[in-house]
């Protein structure tokens, strides 16, 4: 995604080089720029949970975690600058935290041999690992989280949405349009009309958008936005009385900063979530004894148990997971990103592995394969109390359409494999 964004430097917000033995987990944030709000808790809770992990076991396998962390402003070009300037550091994993660094860092990663993890967002078919060898979307990416809301309101309307109208309200970017052909296809399985209104960035003027939806008056919308846009689609639906139980946005449209600022007007607002919400899990215990409370958080600690915050922990107790698995395979603490990479196209997340780490039920199980990347699509409904000031679950994990979403990955990816000369297959 190309945006006009001022020039910052690049060499101050990248960590001096870790010891050898150390395992580094490079952090490409974005603490400034237009998406700072949504970027510093994801930042934040990224860091102190490899913090947590130094603080109260000694890191991992023994070996102390680094992250080193490279200030993106979610800017293609400097994330890809950002790549360049750790990877020879000992780097074992990238999670860049934006659709358009990931498209470019795509062959960069596959011929260095660092694995990429694209948690909920980036190029859906990376889920074809025999072709996207490097690269990993598990536990869910953007097409599972459209058929996760199209299955709410399938559910929602009584089983049927013969004759409704969903309209998809997105970032006019390829984050963005990257739902509508899954939703093209629901639409031709369940009989739905299906439209798209985009929203040019930075989306803080959206009275059109919002006229259209008054005058063609769609059942449900599926919200697709990032950063100020986020709250402005929230506090328009409230201007004009759109019923929020039939508002949803993904992932990255639910979070506290998307509708505290609506007020009242936010409540029964929802989002498809992939991991859980709320601060009443054990590890956030122990991040405030061993990290906040101990003046090591990596901001100011009042981030912790908000949404994007508790994604940032997310995201690190996975590759943490996996640098375990590397460590128990090849006998050894110190390993390297190629076997980092066959861990995780090796990975299993059970409920004991998520209890263990102080995270009962946090995200849905699931196992990884060189033909599955991705997992098996499970994902939650998460809905706003805006008197409580709180999401909670209002859903199970539940897996998404693959009779939909596996076909368009096939066709997607070989494209890509037909396009570049890749062979298709596993080691």
């Amino acid at each position: 995604m190309k945006m006009k964004l001022a020039s910052l430097a690049l060499g101050a917000t990248v960590a001096a080089a870790p010891a050898m033995a150390d395992l580094v987990f490079p952090s490409l944030s974005y603490r400034t720029g237009p998406f700072a709000a949504g970027g510093i808790p994801f930042a934040d809770g990224y860091a102190d949970y490899f913090t947590l992990l130094n603080e109260r076991d000694g890191g991992i396998g023994g070996e102390i975690a680094q992250v080193p962390e490279c200030e993106t402003a979610y800017n293609t070009e400097k994330g890809v600058e950002c790549y360049e300037a750790t990877k020879d550091s000992g780097a074992l994993i990238y999670q860049p935290l934006s659709t358009g660094i990931t498209y470019q860092l795509i062959p960069k990663v596959t011929a260095d041999n660092i694995p990429m993890h694209t948690m909920g967002y980036g190029r859906t078919s990376a889920k074809n690992g025999k072709v996207f060898s490097h690269v990993f979307n598990y536990p869910a990416n953007y097409w599972d989280g459209a058929s996760a809301g199209v299955n709410h309101f399938l559910e929602q309307s009584g089983g049927s949405l013969d004759g409704k109208k969903i309209t998809l309200l997105h970032f006019n970017g390829a984050y963005g349009r990257e739902p509508i052909p899954t939703l093209e296809a629901l639409a031709e399985k369940h009989g739905f009309e299906f439209n798209a209104i985009p929203i040019d960035y930075p989306g803080q003027e959206q009275k059109s958008q919002w006229l259209q939806i008054r005058r063609e008056r769609p059942d449900y919308i599926l919200f697709w936005g990032w950063g100020v846009m986020n709250q402005v689609a929230i506090q328009e639906a409230a201007n004009i009385r759109f019923n929020m139980e039939n508002f949803m946005g993904i992932w990255w449209s639910g979070s506290e900063n998307d509708v505290k600022p609506a007020g009242m007007g936010a409540d029964g607002y929802k989002s498809v979530q992939f991991h859980n919400v709320g601060s009443d899990f054990p590890v956030f215990d122990d991040i405030q004894k061993y990290v906040v409370d101990a003046g090591k958080a990596a901001g100011a600690g009042d981030q912790v148990g908000t949404v994007l915050y508790n994604r940032g922990v997310y995201a690190a107790f996975l590759a943490a997971e996996a640098a375990k698995q590397a460590q128990e395979a090849n006998g050894t603490s110190a390993i390297d990103s190629g076997m980092m990479r066959d861990a995780m196209e090796s990975l299993t997340i059970t409920a004991e592995t998520m209890e263990a780490a102080g995270l009962p039920n946090f995200g849905p199980e699931f196992s990884v394969s060189c033909m599955n990347h991705g997992g098996d699509g499970m994902a939650a409904i998460a809905q706003w109390d805006a008197e409580a000031q709180a999401w909670t679950l209002i859903s199970e994990f539940a897996p998404s359409d693959a009779s939909v979403i596996d076909p368009l990955i096939n066709a997607d990816s070989a494209a890509y494999a037909s396009e570049n000369n890749i062979s298709e297959g596993c080691s």
